[in-house]
């Protein structure tokens, strides 16, 4: 059976790649090939940015912000209708259980619905000046055609968080999606399509992040970089930088979970799960670190051992799975190679540490490193993977100083019953996000986005709809007598 192949959407239609080539896109499970997507250029690219350039001083720029709701709305209803479709292709390609794909998707269309709501309700302000004869004012102006580069882990999650606030702000938009998770972008921007959206308001170019990242970020018609992923966000934040483009980056963390002696440690257990094994660990706010009070270390380490080991392993679109494989070749290596380190650097495997080859090719058993030093590689860098590393603490100032003791500062948990001890720690953790007795909540209603080398700028929440605006002042006289020019008032 021939397998399908995706081009480009772009002006309102699927095209084929300019160069003519194409790349594989496997199934994390069998590591067959399920498909193939176009593999773009700078042309493509190019093309793409003129279709939405077109888009945002023609139909969509000059479009009333009620009618752009409207169209919003429509689309949000039309995701949440083929919600099962395209979470279907999406599980295929990154491997995510099927039971939290489904819901992810449909949550999608919940966010574009909330900033639906929001695309009339950007307000402007009235300066009370000191200047007399003159009337200010501000006007929030979109800023123009968006970049949009988003990794494997979470495809349209993490491109509705930028998309949907921009298109609310009157931006358009040119996506370029991880080339290991592509199709579900393709088959979502048909929608668009479909909801009444002008031609090139959403526009999507699949390929190589050298070959087509890159050349998004450079573009001079580009206003601002919207990332989510790695190191690389870094080189892009130099990139855009020299074409004075703004940018909202979110790089990851190695997030702190900290269990107190006064935790429901029952709950506890759970939460920690949820927090790192979980999407089988590939999640960016995953509470990697583990810091348990050493009054209660050996029980609780026990107690989640106990817990995490009866996790099914398998495939991930059966509903009962709970821990899938890992989402990528690449990624699989380097999960096995930090376990490898950690072992290296003189922690103690206390569970797991094994690839399951008999499951598939990229499954990885859930880990638990004890014994762990905060200045160990495993406990500093971002893994990506179900790798939990387990370091005691003594009380609140030593569990504040190991928590954030990282160049991270993404998220964090803090699990205790005292009111006062919640207060302190949420005040005292430098991170964006703080979980108290909860660990991985988002939503479209509130800010995301981290501290220090996790990230710049917030995404969700009204926050959002800011990273995409320009504000302009104006000043305005009906005084004819216009003063003198040499004299600064």
């Amino acid at each position: 059976m021939e397998l399908k192949r995706y081009g480009h959407y772009i002006d309102g239609q699927e095209t084929l790649p300019s160069g003519g080539q194409h790349l594989p896109t496997e199934d994390p499970y069998t590591g067959q090939t399920w498909a193939y997507v176009a593999r773009g250029t700078a042309v493509d690219v190019g093309t793409a940015v003129a279709a939405a350039k077109s888009a945002f001083h023609g139909p969509w720029g000059k479009m009333r912000p009620s009618e752009r709701g409207r169209l919003l709305r429509r689309f949000a209803d039309l995701l949440i209708a083929n919600a099962d479709r395209i979470a279907e292709i999406e599980q295929r390609d990154n491997g995510k259980l099927a039971a939290e794909v489904v819901s992810q998707t449909r949550y999608v269309g919940d966010y574009f619905h909330y900033y639906a709501g929001l695309a009339d309700k950007i307000q402007s302000a009235v300066i009370p000046t000191d200047k007399q004869g003159v009337f200010a004012y501000t006007v929030h102006e979109a800023k123009g055609v968006v970049g949009i580069i988003t990794p494997w882990n979470s495809p349209l999650t993490l491109t509705s968080w930028k998309l949907a606030p921009a298109l609310a702000a009157g931006c358009t938009a040119v996506i370029k999606p991880s080339e290991f998770t592509s199709a579900s972008m393709i088959e979502v921007a048909k929608l668009f399509a479909e909801a009444g959206f002008p031609a090139g308001v959403v526009n999507v170019v699949t390929g190589l992040g050298a070959e087509v990242g890159e050349a998004l970020v450079t573009h001079p018609d580009v206003a601002h970089i919207g990332f989510t992923g790695g190191e690389v966000g870094w080189r892009i934040y130099e990139l855009a930088a020299k074409s004075r483009k703004t940018v909202t980056l979110e790089l990851g963390g190695k997030s702190p979970n900290i269990v107190f002696d006064d935790a429901d440690l029952d709950q506890a257990v759970k939460g920690v799960v949820s927090g790192i094994f979980a999407a089988t660990g590939q999640s960016c706010q995953a509470g990697s670190r583990l810091l348990v009070q050493d009054t209660i270390h050996d029980a609780f380490v026990q107690k989640l051992i106990d817990f995490a080991s009866a996790a099914k392993m398998g495939d991930p679109s059966k509903m009962d799975t709970q821990i899938g494989p890992i989402a990528t070749r690449p990624q699989f290596d380097k999960v096995m190679s930090y376990i490898a380190l950690g072992l290296e650097e003189g922690a103690t495997l206390a569970m797991g540490g094994k690839a399951r080859p008999d499951l598939g090719p990229q499954f990885v058993e859930p880990t638990i490193f004890t014994g762990v030093r905060n200045d160990m590689r495993v406990a500093q860098e971002e893994i990506f993977g179900p790798v939990l590393c387990v370091i005691p603490f003594k009380d609140e100032d030593e569990a504040l100083a190991i928590g954030n003791d990282v160049r991270f500062g993404l998220a964090a948990g803090v699990w205790t019953q005292g009111l006062k001890r919640a207060m302190k720690m949420s005040a005292g953790i430098r991170a964006g996000t703080v979980y108290v007795n909860n660990y991985r909540a988002t939503s479209f209603t509130s800010p995301f986005g981290g501290f220090k080398d996790s990230g710049i700028g917030r995404e969700s929440g009204p926050d959002a709809i800011k990273e995409y605006l320009e504000t302009k002042t104006v000043w305005l006289s009906s005084d004819l007598d216009v003063p003198n020019p040499f004299i600064r008032r």
